[in-house]
C-alpha cells in the first residue's frame, strides 16, 4: 500500500501544527521546516480547513492552527478523507477492465482485506500518538 504525496503532506502539516499547539503557523513556515513545496501545501491546507481539522486566519498576522485536540484527530479517518481511492491494483478501479481473469480472480479479495487492515490499523492511532516524541520533532522542525 502506498499513500499519495497529498496524504504524506497532510500528516506532516498536522504534526507541525500539533507541535505548535495554539500558536499560528504559516504555509511558508511549514514548507521551510520540511523542505517541501509551499504550493502543494496550499491545496492541502485548504482541504484540511474544509474538513474542519484546522482553522485558518487570513490577512496580515494570519496563519493556521489545529481546530481539534491531537487526541481527537484520527489518522485512519484523515487518510480515508484525503485519499481519492485505494486502487492498490488496477482491477480495483471500476473504470478499468484491464485483467482477463478479473471475473474469477481469487487474489482481489485478499488485497481488499489487506487494504482494509491497513486502514483499520491507522484508525487505532491519533495525531497525539504520532507526536509522542515531541521534543525530538521540535528540535528538527521548530525554529525558535
Amino acid at each position: 500500500m502506498q499513500l499519495t504525496l497529498q496524504s504524506d503532506y497532510t500528516l506532516r502539516v498536522l504534526i507541525y501544527l500539533a507541535l505548535k499547539k495554539d500558536e499560528l503557523s504559516t504555509i511558508d513556515e511549514i514548507a521551510e521546516a520540511y523542505q517541501i513545496s509551499a504550493h502543494h501545501l496550499t491545496r492541502i491546507v485548504h482541504k484540511l480547513g474544509e474538513l474542519a481539522y484546522i482553522n485558518t486566519q487570513r490577512g496580515r498576522g494570519g496563519g493556521i492552527l489545529l481546530a481539534q485536540l491531537p487526541e481527537k484527530i484520527n489518522i485512519g479517518e484523515i487518510i480515508e478523507k484525503i485519499e481519492n481511492h485505494f486502487y492498490v491494483v488496477e482491477c480495483f478501479d471500476p473504470g478499468k477492465k484491464c485483467c482477463v481473469i478479473q471475473s474469477v480472480c481469487l487474489l482481489k479479495p485478499h488485497i481488499a482485506e489487506a487494504t482494509q487492515s491497513f486502514i483499520n490499523t491507522l484508525k487505532k492511532k491519533t495525531l497525539a500518538d504520532i507526536i509522542l516524541n515531541k521534543k525530538q520533532l521540535e528540535k528538527i522542525l521548530i525554529k525558535k
